[in-house]
């Protein structure tokens, strides 16, 4: 084969990687498979669609009978969807203005004052009237704001409490990998392979996350001492049971009668005392067994 015949192998072969690729990238156009379809597989999608078309149509196509026909067959694509991309673009920007109001993602808002989450629900409450006027009648829309309302009615509650407790981040991901790490913390201290204790007290380990010592101090000053009283009050009586089973799992005869003792210190002393003690027991009880 001579010089010239090799080249036209190698020009014939380059022009078949071309093809490849373009049809390479309009697959990746039209069947994107993703987790976040609304943006990256629909819309993104589409406008990549875009400009693949205005990428053929600077392509000398007269002679080449392959381009000619992929140039029709995207530009009707576009056409049969234009109006759903156009509509998924202004849906968009509705669900930018979500994030917004949720200051997601928190590496966008660095630097700035931190909302109270009694501000946030109430920038998303006036979001949500305004997006069901605007979405009156319209498919896509109604779509995200029946999924964002029923979300938002379920979870949002709890998705406020990031805004209150600094480094309680905001993704689902991230909040099981924070508490995966204090249970790791918990087995560390403890040198045992359970982290039931985390339970009882591993999640306050969250209010002390703090960037300075200076900050910690400030977020410990921000709690009354009544209320850390009333607090550890109401943590004690939670853990009361526990506590309670846990001995007597360990001692059963030493922990009941700690408890009959107990139960006699309280009674009251004189007449009644007696009466109580004298009152007689019918020995046909009904006896249950458990």
């Amino acid at each position: 084969m001579n010089s010239v015949g090799t080249a036209e192998a190698e020009s014939a072969k380059k022009l078949r990687e071309i093809e490849g690729q373009f049809r390479m990238a309009i697959r990746d156009a039209v069947n994107r498979v993703t987790r976040k379809p609304f943006y990256w597989g629909g819309l993104k999608g589409y406008h990549q669609l875009e400009n693949i078309a205005q990428a053929l149509h600077t392509l000398p196509v007269a002679e080449n009978a392959f381009f000619r026909r992929l140039i029709r067959q995207v530009d009707r694509t576009l056409e049969n969807n234009r109006q759903l991309a156009e509509t998924m673009d202004k849906t968009y920007t509705w669900f930018l203005r979500i994030a917004n109001c949720l200051r997601y993602p928190p590496r966008s808002y660095v630097g700035l004052p931190a909302p109270t989450s009694y501000q946030v629900k109430q920038e998303m409450e006036d979001l949500l009237r305004d997006f069901n006027s605007a979405a009156q009648a319209q498919v896509v829309p109604l779509a995200l704001l029946s999924g964002l309302q029923k979300r938002w009615d379920l979870f949002g509650d709890d998705l406020l409490h990031c805004f209150d407790i600094p480094g309680l981040p905001q993704d689902n991901l991230k909040v099981e990998s924070l508490f995966g790490r204090l249970r790791s913390h918990q087995r560390r201290i403890s040198g045992r392979k359970s982290t039931q204790p985390l339970r009882d007290f591993g999640h306050y380990q969250i209010l002390f996350l703090a960037e300075s010592e200076e900050q910690l101090l400030d977020q410990l000053r921000e709690v009354t001492v009544d209320n850390y009283q009333n607090q550890r009050k109401q943590q004690a009586q939670a853990e009361a049971p526990r506590k309670f089973l846990a001995r007597l799992h360990r001692d059963p005869a030493k922990t009941m009668q700690n408890l009959a003792d107990k139960y006699i210190a309280h009674l009251p002393l004189g007449p009644d005392l007696d009466l109580l003690f004298a009152t007689s027991v019918s020995e046909n009880l009904t006896q249950y067994t458990i």
